[in-house]
């Protein structure tokens, strides 16, 4: 069992999974005896007390209170269910500031993993936090950029229920192998051996063929960069 903190941060635009993919990966590493907190997040519970969005003024504090949740902690895993630098990305779409990126970049920096929602799920209603469905490629595209800037590491996350818990877990296996201390996780992760055969029959196009494929299960960050290098222009 790991005693040193490892945080993972779940990035994404609205209705991707964070939450819920949160929470089963704090649950599966529980499984494996780990010690693991998630952490919620914070706009989520100040738009349910307020009954409305934050004013452009209350973003600044709503990125420092889920930093506080986060870095708090400082044993066992870290789940954040996102983290200060999706309330700077949503400061710059809805309200044009770009001002809180810096320190919210410096922040992701800290993170041993960051995983990215893909945009393969259905988008759901849910209350007052979302937009629409339209909102979801620019903020996509705004996430990318930001951590594209400072060149922080990131995996992408596709698949369907089970099958986007498996691809995070995969992820989680993978990107914590250079980490000091070893871990001893034996998550049970189908198609950790598919072929590049398998690899290719399972790729996809979204939106009718007009944007970049994506393979659901590869999360290679890099690959990921040439794909979407007309989004970052």
């Amino acid at each position: 069992m790991s005693t040193r903190v490892i945080r993972v941060a779940l990035l994404g635009a609205e209705s991707t999974g964070k939450t819920s993919l949160s929470q089963y990966i704090t649950e599966a590493l529980l499984a494996q005896g780990q010690m693991a907190t998630y952490v919620p997040e914070v706009l989520r519970e100040w738009c349910q007390m307020y009954g409305r969005t934050p004013a452009f003024h209350e973003q600044r504090d709503i990125a420092k209170q889920q930093a506080e949740r986060i870095f708090s902690i400082q044993e066992g895993w870290v789940i954040a269910d996102t983290t200060p630098l999706m309330t700077a990305v949503y400061s710059d779409y809805v309200f044009k500031d770009p001002s809180l990126y810096d320190e919210a970049l410096g922040l992701q920096a800290q993170f041993d993993l960051t995983l990215v929602m893909g945009l393969d799920v259905a988008w759901v209603p849910d209350g007052l936090q979302r937009d629409g469905e339209h909102v979801r490629q620019a903020v996509d595209s705004l996430i990318r950029q930001a951590m594209a800037k400072k060149q922080l590491p990131f995996k992408v996350i596709y698949g369907q229920d089970q099958a986007r818990l498996n691809a995070a877990l995969l992820a989680i296996s993978q990107g914590i192998s250079n980490l000091n201390e070893p871990l001893d996780l034996k998550f049970s992760v189908p198609g950790l051996q598919l072929t590049q055969t398998q690899r290719e029959v399972s790729q996809y196009g979204l939106n009718q063929g007009k944007t970049a494929w994506r393979c659901d299960l590869c999360s290679d960050s890099d690959c990921e960069h040439r794909l979407f290098s007309d989004l970052l222009k």
